[in-house]
């Protein structure tokens, strides 16, 4: 019977380490996903264990689960939400953000089916607000490009599971504009489950003491809780930042940490690894300069090191050759040079596209964005008095990738138990 129950404990153990990682992984999880069955099993447990170590909140309903993961940096830009593959692959910036907000309140207050169309002649009323046309926000149907924004918008919230396509083609859509028109059903609990904050957007009031925030502080009010000023409220705050770190970002460097966290896991790195590595089955790396937790298998990483394909030769290659340029790193111009040499190179092994002239600046920005995005380099701001675009300084990490030529020492100066036995070798060969 005790080994029954230690195999069945084992059992139950693995399942909730398998439903964690899925839901590192996809934060949100609808009900055709093979990890949901086990997620809704388990759920009790992990709402209970993510509230304590993260203070991540786990909703969980009939359809899906979605983890209210809030990141503990709120400046990281290096991770923006993406849509497609390969070479289709389409990055969000400040502007498609900012759309994917508005349509979200305009879906919120639309009926169950919408057109594309419609929701670009949302768009376009919604950009007439004073505040927004201020910051620059313009968004009409008439150009190509904004309809190529609104498109990769709505295939992120198609691929959320917001948006289901039900006629059209969003391509069809690109080129004739409302001619070819696109109609979708809107999944409505979906909808009210993405976005993540401490504090409803429309609490953030326009008057009163949140009235004098600019936009930037009012984005961070969003997301402020409330943290009592006693030791234990410090410290569990400094614990919930700390694991939000460690299982969301590749690396946490001790140089980036405040006081609070710094003392924290002074005394308390220990256990707070080993809580952490035993409910998700990853492995803690401590070195000099900072920490991490690495995924054996892999599944938890959102850029994968070393790649397949040209994109990952070229990071490889930008690794290894940042890594050897020293701590004041090299500029954009540097980079995009060592490109070009590198596209006469490997010109054979390389797509096409990527070797065409004018590639370099494409493929440099997008290859440093994704070493930045792996804790890898820091993108230094650019100096007016220097007169340069900036620097790429790389990072602790990075060392990793250094390669040097193998040496071996002489068999003279190996200790005595070191020193091979030929004859033994030779009898055995």
């Amino acid at each position: 019977m005790e080994e029954l129950s230690d195999a069945l404990t084992r059992q139950r153990q693995e399942e909730q380490r398998r439903a964690l990682r899925a839901l590192l992984a996809r934060p949100l999880i609808r009900s055709d996903d093979p990890a949901f069955p086990l997620i809704r099993r388990h759920a009790a447990t992990l709402r209970d264990w993510l509230a304590r170590e993260a203070g991540w909140h786990l909703q969980s309903e009939r359809d899906f689960v979605r983890l209210h993961k809030r990141a503990a940096d709120l400046g990281d830009t290096t991770r923006p939400a993406t849509v497609g593959r390969g070479t289709q692959r389409k990055t969000f910036n400040r502007r498609r953000y900012a759309l994917f907000c508005l349509l979200l309140a305009d879906l919120e207050r639309g009926d169950a089916q919408i057109t594309l169309g419609r929701l670009g002649e949302g768009l376009g009323q919604a950009v007439d607000d004073p505040v927004l046309a201020e910051r620059g926000l313009a968004f009409s149907l008439d150009h190509q490009e904004a309809r190529r924004d609104l498109v990769v918008v709505v295939r992120l919230l198609m691929a959320l599971g917001v948006l289901v396509r039900v006629a059209g083609d969003e391509e069809q859509f690109l080129r004739r504009g409302l001619e070819g028109d696109v109609l979708y059903d809107v999944d409505r609990r979906l909808l009210a489950a993405l976005l993540v904050t401490a504090r409803g957007p429309s609490l953030v009031a326009l008057n009163g003491a949140d009235a004098e925030l600019d936009l930037e502080r009012r984005l961070h009010a969003l997301s402020e809780t409330f943290v009592p000023d006693t030791p234990d409220g410090r410290n569990r705050e400094s614990r919930h930042r700390l694991a939000r770190r460690l299982l969301d970002d590749p690396v946490v460097y001790f140089d980036s940490l405040d006081e609070d966290e710094a003392t924290y896991l002074a005394n308390q790195r220990g256990p707070l690894l080993r809580r952490l590595q035993q409910a998700t089955g990853l492995v803690a790396e401590v070195r000099a300069e900072g920490l991490a937790l690495v995924d054996p298998e892999g599944e938890l990483t959102d850029e994968k090191m070393p790649a397949e394909g040209t994109e990952g030769h070229l990071a490889l290659l930008m690794a290894e050759r940042l890594a050897e340029s020293g701590p004041d790193g090299v500029t954009m111009e540097e980079a995009e040079t060592w490109i070009l040499q590198w596209q006469t190179d490997f010109r054979r092994y390389w797509r096409k596209s990527a070797c065409e002239p004018g590639a370099a600046h494409g493929l440099a920005r997008q290859t440093l964005a994704r070493l930045a995005s792996l804790g890898l380099v820091r993108r230094q701001a650019p100096s007016r008095s220097l007169g340069d675009g900036g620097r790429i300084l790389p990072l602790p990490a990075l060392g990793r990738f250094r390669v040097r030529a193998p040496s071996l020492p002489d068999a003279s100066e190996l200790p005595r138990h070191a020193q091979p036995d030929l004859s033994e070798s030779l009898t055995d060969d």
